[in-house]
């Protein structure tokens, strides 16, 4: 369902810069009316965590935050998620498939679904004063979906499309790969459908998934530019859909491995990590930090990532084109941190090696508190940067309200705290994808 995209994408300092004129022009009674907000955040009986933040938006967006992601699936139903990502503008109790296309797009909004290995989000974009009107859209997908055969059977096209589209990008293969590598359940499944699945999941396998997953309980209620209170009506009247605390899941078991995908010519794909730290804690912070302090990758188009130590580091071991930063993902229960790189076939060992070696002088010490000022400067300068997108400030109240009830600020960070987390990376057991031309590529107990 496409919609007028663009109304998300104003920005937050022209919300603020209208809300200046309107005080300078009304006087004090509309000063106090526009003073700044903070995100506010309700947590209902039913375990619904309703979160909103009122910026005086012309736009609103709004969306619904469940912990549904491929992780909870299981053997019998693995590629479920990916299905119900394509299922979200199907017909549903409250409204055919038709009606929620036009109805949306008659009032220039947008209704779009994304998922991670964590979390489902069904996101809806509309002009402030449609919102009553995309709201009983987003409710119909999210608590009353009928998921019609005939309809669920169309989707296996679209599945194989994205399949291909996924199998193109050699980065995508590595990723995936990698969690299948690092983990025996939960985050080693993909966020594709299976191969051996395609044809497999069917209407019952939805209806049962989001019976499990989708409860109160599990759910969170995030907008911007719409008062907390009608969000907090909404979500008490339409979204105390299902009580209990639904699938729980196991909880994710890394056991480090390795995953080879050989290809002919090209550029050479490769990720070595170790596990991490759970998104939330402080250790996690610090694994962040260490990420921009190594080199997180580049900030702007056509950048050459100067100041990154793994750049640096690379550019001694070999002459040939190279691209190299930290990798680092934090999850619900786990995580993972260490090195990507993309490099010619023939140099991959070299590359490799020397990031790996670079990690290891700052778990030996060598980083000083310039190094720790910069990479923490990055890391807020990069998080406050997200914030000033309607989707990036969305996805970060969103997060922390599922994950956490609240939202809240980072903590600090020591040298002695990137220290550590640079030893459990190097310590620690090591899990690695790559794809390419493999020939030159070092194996995991190699490296």
């Amino acid at each position: 369902m496409k919609g007028i995209r663009g109304i998300s994408q104003l920005s937050t300092r022209l919300y603020a810069a209208q809300a200046a004129r309107k005080v300078e022009s009304a006087g004090a009674a509309e000063h106090a009316k526009f003073q700044p907000q903070e995100v506010q955040v309700t947590r209902l009986p039913s375990g619904l965590v309703i979160a909103s933040l009122e910026n005086y938006s012309p736009a609103s967006k709004i969306g619904v935050f469940v912990k549904a992601g491929c992780r909870y699936e299981t053997p019998e139903n693995q590629g479920v998620t990916h299905l119900l990502r394509l299922a979200s503008n199907l017909t549903t109790k409250g409204a055919s498939s038709f009606k929620i296309c036009r109805g949306v797009e008659a009032v220039g909004g947008n209704l779009s679904v994304t998922a991670s290995r964590e979390n489902m989000v069904y996101t809806v974009d509309c002009l402030r004063d449609d919102i009553d009107t995309v709201m009983e859209y987003l409710i119909n997908v999210t608590t009353a979906p009928e998921f019609r055969p005939w309809e669920v059977s169309d989707l296996t096209p679209r599945v194989k499309r994205d399949r291909a589209q996924a199998a193109q990008s050699a980065q995508i293969g590595v990723i995936e790969s990698l969690h299948e590598a690092a983990y025996k359940n939960a985050l080693c499944n993909s966020l594709y459908c299976p191969q051996h699945m395609v044809d497999n999941i069917h209407s019952g396998h939805l209806h049962q998934f989001v019976q499990n997953n989708f409860t109160s309980s599990r759910m969170a209620l995030v907008g911007l530019g719409v008062d907390h209170t009608v969000l907090t009506q909404v979500g008490e009247q339409f979204l105390n859909i299902r009580s209990g605390a639904g699938a729980t899941g196991a909880a994710a078991q890394y056991r480090g491995g390795e995953i080879r995908l050989p290809g002919a010519g090209g550029l050479l794909h490769a990720a070595v990590v170790s596990q991490a730290a759970a998104a939330g804690s402080s250790e996690a912070l610090a694994f962040s930090v260490l990420q921009h302090l190594l080199g997180a990758g580049l900030h702007v188009k056509r950048g050459s990532c100067a100041s990154s130590k793994l750049v640096q580091g690379v550019a001694k071991a070999t002459a040939d084109p190279f691209d190299v930063s930290a990798f680092n993902s934090s999850y619900s229960d786990s995580g993972l941190f260490g090195v990507y790189t993309i490099s010619q076939p023939a140099a991959a060992g070299d590359v490799i090696k020397a990031a790996l070696a670079e990690v290891k002088a700052v778990a030996d010490g060598a980083v000083t508190a310039a190094d720790l000022t910069r990479a923490k400067a990055q890391l807020k300068g990069q998080f406050l940067m997200s914030l000033e997108t309607s989707e990036g400030l969305l996805e970060a109240m969103g997060s922390q309200a599922l994950s956490e009830g609240t939202y809240s600020s980072a903590e600090q960070v020591s040298l002695t705290d990137v220290a550590n987390a640079a030893k459990k990376f190097v310590t620690g057991k090591k899990s690695m994808a790559s794809s390419g031309n493999l020939v030159s590529t070092p194996f995991v107990d190699e490296i």
